[in-house]
């Protein structure tokens, strides 16, 4: 008979007992959660690209349709890295994919012309607009398995460690 989703070891339990086998009394408490959410994300960023590979758009791409359709203004280079939490010179790699593609548009500014303004064009807000509806639709079927209650509750749990993370990791840092 086949265990329920909920019953069967992740390869996560499996390394914590390896760890309490070389290690006994080891706590490896911190691991189960760390390495759970490293594992999930791995995995959740391999199957929730798929409709936006069918689009020939990477998540980063994305991210940066996104940002600029629902900020709804012009944004620079900074601001788009800030939004984005990606470094400057990444934001400037996918920029010109994305201009490329004409599915962005730079303006530079009045006053200094070392300044980028940019904004989505007409087929970037399309397709942002048709792809938008898909993926959320997409991630949700990934996380069906789990119900409303519980994709909820884990959304509070994550939001908590989020919050705590933000406000302390730069304290961790080596």
């Amino acid at each position: 008979m086949a265990k329920d989703a909920e019953d069967a070891e992740d390869i996560v339990a499996r390394v914590l007992r390896q760890w309490q086998q070389v290690h006994p009394g080891l706590d490896t408490a911190p691991m189960a959660v760390i390495g759970r959410l490293n594992r999930c994300a791995a995995l959740l960023q391999q199957a929730s690209d798929a409709p936006l590979v069918r689009e020939g758009l990477s998540r980063a791409e994305f991210d940066i349709l996104g940002t600029l359709r629902r900020t709804g203004r012009e944004l620079t280079p900074g601001q788009i890295a800030r939004e984005t939490f990606a470094s400057g010179a990444a934001v400037t790699k996918r920029l010109r994919v994305l201009e490329g593609r004409e599915l962005v548009a730079r303006r530079a500014d009045d006053r200094d012309r070392r300044v980028a303004h940019l904004s989505l064009t007409p087929a970037g807000e399309e397709l942002i607009d048709r792809l938008i509806p898909l993926q959320l639709s997409y991630e949700q079927a990934l996380l069906s398995g789990l119900g409303d209650d519980r994709q909820a509750e884990l959304a509070d749990i994550l939001a908590g460690l989020l919050v705590l993370l933000e406000g302390r990791l730069g304290g961790l840092q080596p």
